[in-house]
């Protein structure tokens, strides 16, 4: 099985038309996900040639859903824009909303949350990776060929660290990696994810990658250790980053003692979960926990 995305999946990609749009549709269509159209109010009617298939354009989501039944949006929309594109995938009911885009407005990002929080539609990002169920649907910017299928169920906050643990882990591969963005405000959380996999039948261990800022892997470790019984094997990012400094992601910043990786390595074993110190680390403790 799979969380979130399989190969029944209808994927509609917003700002298709546009140069990443189209790089990463391409990318998304080679992989085999089952990409159903675009939207661009723009350019609604017109047809965009990629792959060797014809993708309708449509004016917004509600239309595409209409016409293709499509239920998962990813949006490679510029960032004053994203507000108003991620409302348009809730108010027409996708089950899923990738948000790729970068430097989205704090302000924004907290609008569309609260306008989704009491929708069906789960909210994944802004600022990730995407979601991949590797050989059957790949929604986002991750790279298709470095995993194969497998047992392994990955949820992490930078999408670099994403793709390098899915390649470290490749010979046993990957149930579903789930990339949820580095911003002070993203929709799916490491809990929602981990409670996913909790569930799957065939995934039977996960791996969480957190880093730097904010208080989100402690919470989760607290919800693993009352809740998950499934082996958890944790990475963060940032042991060697500067107070006050921010690394990478908005959210990745330490205020005075809270949220560095120090104690967030401490809270994730206080409840049971084994962390390593770098990635290599983490996929040999992942190998271990998959022998036993």
């Amino acid at each position: 099985m799979a969380i979130f995305l399989d190969e029944h999946s209808k994927v509609v990609v917003a700002g298709m038309t546009g140069a990443e749009g189209r790089k990463h549709t391409a990318r998304m269509l080679a992989a085999g996900t089952n990409v159903v159209g675009g939207i661009n109010p723009r350019k609604a009617g017109q047809e965009i040639l990629l792959s060797g298939r014809s993708l309708p354009v449509f004016g917004d989501t509600a239309e595409a859903v209409a016409a293709t039944g499509a239920d998962v949006s990813v949006l490679f929309v510029p960032p004053p824009g994203v507000k108003d594109a991620v409302i348009d995938a809730v108010d027409a009911g996708v089950g899923m909303a990738v948000v790729i885009t970068e430097g989205v407005p704090v302000h924004d990002a907290a609008a569309f949350w609260a306008h989704a929080k009491e929708s069906p539609t789960r909210v994944i990002g802004p600022n990730c990776p995407g979601v991949i169920s590797p050989g059957r649907s790949n929604a986002g910017i991750i790279p298709d060929g470095i995993t194969k299928p497998g047992r392994i169920g990955l949820v992490s906050k930078s999408g670099t660290l994403t793709y390098q643990l899915m390649h470290e882990l490749r010979e046993h591969g990957f149930s579903t990696c789930v990339g949820i963005g580095g911003d002070p405000i993203i929709g799916t959380t490491h809990i929602d994810v981990v409670e996913a996999f909790e569930k799957d039948p065939e995934t039977e261990v996960i791996v969480l990658i957190g880093e730097i800022g904010g208080d989100a892997e402690e919470r989760a470790a607290e919800y693993i250790r009352a809740r998950v019984s499934k082996p958890v094997v944790g990475y963060i990012a940032g042991f060697t980053a500067p107070p006050g400094k921010t690394m990478g992601h908005a959210g990745a910043i330490v205020s005075g003692t809270g949220g560095t990786a120090e104690a967030k390595k401490k809270a994730l074993e206080t409840a049971g979960i084994q962390v390593g110190r770098t990635p290599s680390e983490t996929a040999a403790i992942v190998r271990e926990t998959l022998v036993r």
